[in-house]
């Protein structure tokens, strides 16, 4: 029976230390520093729309209102990209809302089997699907 308190009382420092260590280190964060979110845009051509998809012209104005987007539709045009991503990485406050933009403010088509999640577009006559994926850095490195 001692054996099991013992445990417990151990067990129960463990968590004590550790909850106070992030507390010490949390707490010692400068108060301006704020915690950056990303938002990577990527952008592939394609040879088939789906059937539940709606394709928009790459001129649409809710398109061009997207940061990035443009880029990453250009660069999966330019390269052909058709067996990988092209990639723009946003890293900035407020990245994460682009995300959301893509995915509220444009027709998202959610992907089935063997199709692309993300928002087709037409261009320079060419199909792309666009989507976008989002993180936050919610820590700095201890160094």
């Amino acid at each position: 029976m001692m054996f099991r308190g013992k445990g417990m009382a151990l067990s129960l420092l463990a968590v004590g230390t550790a909850a106070a260590a992030g507390y010490v280190l949390q707490n010692d964060r400068s108060p301006t520093e704020t915690g950056r979110s990303k938002a990577n845009l990527g952008a592939r051509v394609v040879d088939e729309v789906p059937a539940g998809a709606t394709v928009i012209d790459a001129s649409a104005r809710r398109l061009a209102e997207i940061p990035g987007a443009r880029r990453a539709l250009e660069r999966a045009v330019r390269n052909d990209a058709r067996e990988d991503w092209e990639h723009v990485t946003l890293e900035r406050d407020g990245a994460w809302s682009v995300v959301d933009t893509i995915r509220d403010s444009l027709p998202y088509y959610e992907a089935g089997r063997g199709e692309y999640n993300g928002v087709y577009v037409e261009h320079h006559g060419r199909i792309v699907v666009l989507d976008a994926i989002g993180w936050a850095r919610l820590e700095q490195p201890i160094h």
